[in-house]
């Protein structure tokens, strides 16, 4: 853990480079400490269908959802989300001074009783993690 869940309304497919927003959120992610680094996951998800505002499909949104295990104290978790979310501001500035885009954010605590995970990422990290 964590999960970064990026859900982008269409009508940014052409105007932002989703993955190098997804690395730019997993080169910051890396650097905070609450985030272990194997865990890292983040994923964009475009939505075809939204309505915003005033119904003008000119706008469009950016929503990040990180989920992370339980556990972590709240200043830690304040810390995580404002950088991580200063990554996504830094990273849009430029579409959002000629579009009309909203961004959101949410991280929320995963209950580890009731997520159970395995994987071999960190086995073939060779000595990274």
């Amino acid at each position: 853990m964590p999960h970064f869940h990026i859900d982008y309304s269409a009508n940014l497919e052409e105007v932002v480079d989703m993955a190098a927003l997804c690395e730019a959120i997993r080169a910051e992610a890396s650097r905070i400490e609450a985030f272990p680094m194997p865990g890292i996951r983040v994923r964009a998800t475009c939505v075809d269908h939204w309505a915003m505002a005033d119904g003008d499909p000119k706008h469009g949104f950016i929503d990040l959802s990180i989920r992370l295990r339980e556990g972590r104290p709240d200043d830690v978790k304040k810390d995580a989300v404002t950088r991580i979310f200063a990554t996504l501001k830094d990273f849009l500035a430029p579409a959002m001074e000629t579009r009309s885009i909203a961004l959101s954010a949410e991280m929320r605590d995963i209950n580890a009783d009731l997520s159970p995970k395995f994987g071999t990422v960190r086995r073939h990290l060779e000595g990274k993690a």
